[in-house]
């Protein structure tokens, strides 16, 4: 049985809440778990301690199993020290378009010029 840590979502529209959970991969994202891990609540300050709040040993009895976490509980756990942080790259929808790397080589260009006279 495939496992995740992932986050199932509650609250109303527009007041998002959601729990971390341990469930199988198959489950639908707020459907059955097999155990709540902690909760995330988005809606609080970033260096509120109530923002993220997971119960670690149990996370890492999960790990131990071969649990999967997501995307963003990996990054949770990363700030609390349970996983080391994982190098990320860069997608390529951050580079720059057509016409703005050939916005960058003209003012490349002139600054070149007006630095040579």
């Amino acid at each position: 049985m495939a496992m995740k840590i992932r986050l199932a979502r509650g609250g109303s529209k527009k007041r998002p809440h959601y729990a971390i959970v341990a469930s199988d991969s198959r489950m639908p994202r707020d459907g059955r778990f097999i155990e709540k891990l902690g909760t995330y609540n988005p809606l609080l300050a970033k260096d509120s301690e109530e923002r993220v709040k997971m119960d670690v040993e149990r996370v890492k009895h999960w790990l131990s199993l071969g649990a999967q976490p997501t995307d963003r509980v990996a990054r949770f756990l990363e700030a609390a020290g349970v996983v080391e942080k994982k190098v990320r790259n860069n997608p390529n929808k951050a580079k720059p378009g057509k016409a703005a790397q050939e916005r960058a080589a003209k003012k490349a260009a002139r600054t070149e010029e007006a630095s040579a006279e």
